[in-house]
Order: structure tokens, then C-alpha cells, then sequence
């Protein structure tokens, strides 16, 4: 790999990670406004897939004539947990919770994955995803101040957990589908399904569309819930795009390491725009569990030349 394709690489995800980031304050307002999280991470879901299936339409179109067998249940369970649940979870803790410790709570995702690969594949992993793991578990203590009786919302803490539950689905799903499915067909079925899915419990057809109308302040500038809805999808779908393309240019596990600044720019993002501000121990609390994740998720990545390895390390890296 040359150095210019890596530090492509590297400002792809990087760039990513600041539009994933900013993604948080632009649904939290509107969830003030009067929308539900459900209702928002619907509409979210809606104005990506539209954008997907317009990108995907050539290949989606090519795999289905080509008489091409999608594996439509593993498709469906992608759509509804890895697409739909995860992010209505996260907008559930966003609304009760700071949107850089809902986050935080969501990127436990891979700990999750860690977990299953010991004990339910009964995977022998390296010492150092362990304590990884502990320092994660640690980290998340701080977080949450537990010395003071949790001092944050129950609930926010549940959904947030319950995201990353969502998220270790995505990282274990999302791996042997990527193998089957071009990516930008299983973004465009994904996000198609999710919005599908999700619309019973977001009820479009009772959505109070008035409130796009009203306006909402981020960062003491006006603008309309509608607008802030829209930033949100097109954040959302760059975000996706620059990943992916950045994937060409540098491995899975140095583009997970860098994902881990999507944290970073959530609190940084919502402390600018919503005033939100953390607290010194969730600062430091942050910083332990971010450091914890990333060491697990290292330790098993290291592992890939290892054929009996390889789906393991694949599982714990956010792609």
C-alpha cells in the first residue's frame, strides 16, 4: 500500500467519523420539537434508502436479473436490527441521555461482539482483548458515575446498551453478508427493509408533519426541524459513503481504530451546538472505555492471518 492511497485512506474515515459524529444534534432538536425518536430515526432511515437505492439501482438491478439468490431472511434481520433497531435505540438515548455518552454506550458494540465470539463460539482470544474488555466495563462505570446511584436516566442507559447490542448484530451480520451482497445493494435492501419494518412503530400516517415547519436552534442559529431532518439524512449518507470508499485504501482494523473518533466529535458537536458539556468524570470515563474497545478490538484484528481466526477478528472491527 503506498503511503499517498493510505493517507486517503485514513482522511476518508476520518472525514466519516466528523459526519457520523455531527449526525446526533441534528435528530436530538428535532426530537425536542415534538417528533418521537422512532419517528426521526424513521424519517432518517426513509430519506437514506431513498439515496441508496438511487446509487445501488444499476447493481440492483443487475443481481436480479442475473437470477442472483439474495439471502433474504439474513437481509431482513440486517434491515431491522443492524439498520432500524440501532439507530431508533440510539435516538431513544439521545433524547434522555447526552448525545456523547449515548453514543459511547452504542460503541460497546464491539465488547458485545468479544463476548459472544468467547462464549458462544467458544473462541479462545488473546489476553489482551480481555482486559480490553475489563477496561471497557471499567470505563463505562465512570461514565455513569455508579458511586452516585447511576445518576443518568435508566431508560437512556437501557436503550443505549440495547443500540449496542444492535450494533454487535450489524458488525457479526454485516461480515458474512458483505461476502455475498454488493454493499451498496445491502445498504439500498437495509435501509429499504428498516424503514419498511420500522413504520408500524413510527407511525408516518399519524406524524404531526407541522412540526418540520417549526423552527429549532443549533448552535444559536435558527432554522427549521425540516431542515434539520434533511442535514441528518445527507450527514448520514456522506458519512456511509466515505467509510466505505476509505475501506479501498486502508485495512478494516485501522479504519475501526480511527472510527473511535466518531465519539469524540458527538460530545465536541453537541457541547457546540446543544451546550451540552460533560462532566470531568465522564470525560475520563470516556477516554477509558474508548481506550478498552480499542485494545479488544486490536488484539482480536491481529489475529486475521489466522484462517480459523479470521471471522472473529473481522466481527470486532467496525466497518
Amino acid at each position: 500500500m503506498s503511503s499517498p492511497r493510505a493517507a486517503l485512506g485514513v482522511s476518508l474515515v476520518l472525514a466519516a467519523s466528523l459526519f457520523f459524529g455531527v449526525c446526533g444534534p441534528f435528530g436530538k432538536v428535532v426530537i425536542q420539537a415534538g417528533l418521537t425518536p422512532i419517528q426521526v430515526t424513521w424519517l432518517r432511515i426513509c430519506g437514506v434508502g431513498i439515496l441508496a437505492l438511487i446509487v445501488a439501482a444499476v447493481p440492483l438491478v443487475r443481481t436480479l436479473r442475473g437470477g442472483t439468490r439474495l439471502p433474504w431472511g439474513a437481509l431482513a434481520l440486517f434491515g431491522l436490527t443492524a439498520i432500524a433497531a440501532v439507530q431508533a435505540f440510539y435516538f431513544i438515548a439521545v433524547e434522555r441521555l447526552p448525545v456523547g455518552i449515548a453514543l459511547l454506550l452504542e460503541f460497546m458494540g464491539p465488547v458485545v461482539v468479544v463476548a459472544w465470539v468467547r462464549f458462544v463460539r467458544r473462541t479462545i482470544l488473546p489476553r489482551a482483548a480481555v482486559i480490553g474488555v475489563l477496561l471497557s466495563i471499567v470505563g463505562l462505570c465512570i461514565v455513569v458515575e455508579v458511586w452516585s446511584g447511576l445518576r443518568l436516566d435508566a431508560v437512556g442507559l437501557v436503550a443505549g446498551a440495547a443500540a449496542a447490542a444492535c450494533q454487535a448484530t450489524y458488525f457479526l451480520s454485516g461480515e458474512k453478508l458483505t461476502a455475498k451482497v454488493d454493499v451498496r445493494v445491502l445498504l439500498a435492501i437495509g435501509f429499504t427493509v428498516g424503514a419498511i419494518l420500522l413504520a408500524p412503530f413510527a407511525a408516518p400516517w399519524a406524524l404531526d408533519w407541522g412540526v418540520l415547519s417549526s423552527q429549532v436552534a443549533l448552535g444559536g442559529i435558527e432554522m427549521s426541524a425540516g431542515a434539520s431532518i434533511l442535514a441528518l439524512v445527507l450527514c448520514t449518507a456522506v458519512a456511509y459513503g466515505l467509510g466505505l470508499s476509505g475501506l479501498r485504501f486502508v485495512s478494516a482494523p485501522v479504519a475501526g481504530g480511527l472510527g473511535y473518533t466518531e465519539v469524540v466529535v458527538a460530545s465536541l458537536a453537541a457541547w457546540a451546538l446543544l451546550g451540552e458539556a460533560l462532566t470531568v468524570p465522564q470525560i475520563i470515563g470516556g477516554l477509558v472505555v474508548i481506550g478498552g474497545v480499542f485494545t479488544a478490538q486490536r488484539a482480536v484484528a491481529a489475529k486475521q492471518h489466522d484462517p480459523t481466526a479470521e471471522a472473529e477478528a473481522a466481527a470486532v472491527t467496525k466497518v
